[in-house]
């Protein structure tokens, strides 16, 4: 057995640990499901007139214990699906009645599986289930396919986390139930390192940062997940996209605007409407007409390419466009920045032919890795996304189009970087494959990040074409580029790998100028100084309050400013500045003395090479 499946069978053995210390301290307790998650576990509990609170956790934690020192075997059982509901019924478990109860009839507890049978797309008999499978350990026993370890005893080290409100099976309408939740390693100095790891994320909360730091905001007037920028944050994604689209400009795309709305047929003949229906905003004219408010921004480029002839001599043709897209998520999903109804993308379609995709995908792949190291996001993993062979109705296009397609991905992933990449079944877009790129944030977490998605499907049903060397009606392939991908999910992810203190070219203030003495001759050095930083283009503050010295650099700590220079009389007679540096950028607080002229084009070095280190 693998590291990684001997850690899946700890972690589950641990769910069902833990519900044997929820059903020895509540009898009553009513069990759902219990899975492993990354880095854990769960287990969906239903107590009536109990409600779970971390005050519990230590007597839960505590019975966990005993059953664990147990050294109880786990011991798997068969019986027979009506034997099994028999079990359930008699131990008052209504849920695993369910459970088993839809084995018997579709051969699944999955909902995407058991809504095709009752679609009737799953042949009567085909998914029969004869036997399920029991795990028992001391006197608790528990419906469940496994794995498990051995014995009790050999689970590793874990800590309850959080409890949380879950729906039955994920669906509005059915009991909501108590979802208890782990995290497991195996060793307690893993545990340690990942506990103190959370108590660092929650320092880099990037809607923590966001509130200190002046960045974003939200309001209930306007509502959830509809993000409110202000001039500091609004400078931070200007700058990220300045960047991705300076080096796409490098390379020739073009860039085009579209509308906000679009009539529902666009997104009908996109295949957007049958699959995302339910995430569209909709609106209705006063004519009776539908129309949507865009969720992305692809199908109106097709229609840009397709407003006249094309011919092969004019390809590749690339489209860029920074558009707000909207999409109509549930309250419930909302997160700071990771899950929001109005999303920034930094969108971009090539439209080539099919010779031309190696060299237009290396080409977007380079743009990400000049992106993503400068900002510090060293050894991107490629993850190849592709669709799910034994679930093609997931898909548009046929099989042979995508294994075709497929293949194309790998061979350019192949020709990069070897065999280094992950492969990932049933990840790809609904329209073609697509390259993932995963970056590994400051603290070690996974996130993925830039795609290069092959797209067949949207060209097929547009009709787009160029007239190729022989005056033939050619089909043309589309590739959607997206670098950041959506600039709200980005800057979650990126405020908290630097913990808001970023680089001097991207930083919203580069600069804070602290005035020390309220006199003419400090007053008119100030004046001179301030007025060289601006018509460099630096961004600076003054602060000529009446706090003290050490309270004004406090504050520019505290907003991470890159640059704090403090003028006083002895300024104005050396005619010379001490800049202090904030303390990611130099091992001490301050560079040398020099001249406001020297500082002023270090910091522009600095900023035209996007440096994430000082020069001072």
């Amino acid at each position: 057995m693998s590291h990684e499946d001997q850690l899946y069978a700890m972690r589950h053995s641990l769910a069902h640990i833990m519900a044997t210390a929820v059903t020895t301290l509540w009898p009553e307790a009513k069990l759902g499901v219990g899975p492993v998650v990354e880095n854990g576990f769960y287990y969906d509990i239903d107590i009536p007139g109990v409600t779970i609170s971390t005050d519990d956790f230590k007597k839960i934690e505590e019975q966990m214990r005993k059953v664990i020192n147990a050294n109880q075997p786990f011991e798997r059982s068969e019986k027979s699906v009506d034997e099994g509901i028999a079990w359930a019924e008699q131990a008052k478990q209504p849920y695993k009645v369910e459970l088993l109860n839809d084995l018997k009839r579709s051969g699944t507890t999955l909902a995407k599986d058991l809504d095709a049978d009752e679609l009737g797309t799953i042949a009567e008999g085909d998914a029969a289930v004869d036997t399920v499978s029991f795990y028992t350990n001391g006197e608790f026993t528990d419906l469940c396919r496994g794995p498990h370890v051995e014995s009790t005893d050999k689970v590793g080290a874990f800590k309850l986390m959080r409890v949380a409100g879950a729906y039955w099976r994920g669906k509005e309408g059915n009991p909501q139930m108590q979802r208890l939740y782990g995290v497991a390693f195996d060793s307690k100095e893993e545990l340690h390192n990942y506990l103190q790891m959370l108590e660092e994320a929650k320092k880099r909360d990037h809607r923590k940062l966001g509130k200190e730091l002046d960045l974003f905001t939200f309001s209930d007037m306007i509502g959830g997940g509809l993000t409110l920028w202000s001039p500091r944050g609004t400078q931070l994604r200007n700058g990220l996209n300045d960047f991705v689209q300076e080096m796409r400009d490098e390379y020739g795309y073009q860039e085009v605007t579209s509308p906000h709305i679009t009539k529902k047929e666009l997104f009908e003949a996109s295949g957007h409407w049958a699959k995302f229906a339910d995430e569209l905003f909709k609106i209705e004219t006063r004519e009776g007409h539908e129309f949507a408010m865009k969720p992305m921004s692809c199908p109106m480029h097709t229609q840009i390419y397709a407003s006249q002839p094309r011919s092969y001599r004019d390809l590749p043709i690339r489209y860029r466009e920074t558009a707000f897209v909207y999409r109509d998520e549930q309250s419930g999903e909302l997160s700071g920045l990771s899950r929001v109804r109005c999303i920034t993308q930094d969108d971009a379609h090539v439209f080539c032919r099919t010779n031309q995709i190696e060299d237009e995908a290396l080409k977007i792949w380079d743009i990400i890795d000049r992106f993503y190291g400068t900002l510090g996001f060293a050894d991107l993993k490629v993850r190849l996304s592709t669709h799910d062979p034994d679930d093609m109705s997931a898909y548009s296009g046929d099989k042979s189009k995508w294994d075709e397609s497929v293949a194309q991905l790998q061979s350019i992933i192949e020709g990069k970087m070897g065999q280094d990449y992950i492969s990932g079944v049933g990840e790809a877009a609904f329209y073609g494959p697509k390259i993932d790129f995963m970056a590994k944030d400051a603290l070690g977490r996974e996130h993925q990040v830039a795609t290069i998605q092959l797209d067949f499907n949207q060209p097929e049903g547009f009709d787009l074409t160029c007239t190729n060397e022989s005056g033939d009606a050619e089909r043309v392939v589309m590739i959607h580029a997206a670098i950041m991908g959506s600039i709200e999910r980005f800057l979650s992810v990126y405020i908290e790998h630097t913990g808001g203190r970023f680089p001097v070219w991207l930083a919203p203030e580069q600069v804070r100028v602290i005035q020390v003495k309220d006199s003419d001759e400090v007053d008119a050095f100030v004046a001179e100084f301030t007025s060289a930083l601006k018509t460099a283009g630096i961004r600076f503050s003054t602060d000529a309050s009446n706090e003290s010295v050490s309270k004004k650099i406090r504050n520019a700590e505290l907003m991470k400013v890159p640059y704090a220079v403090v003028v006083g009389e002895k300024e104005v007679e050396t005619s010379e500045i001490t800049p202090r540096l904030r303390a990611d950028l130099a091992g001490d607080d301050s560079a040398e003395s020099r001249s406001t002229t020297d500082f002023i084009t270090a910091i522009q070095s600095e900023v035209t090479s996007r440096s994430q280190e000082s020069t001072l």
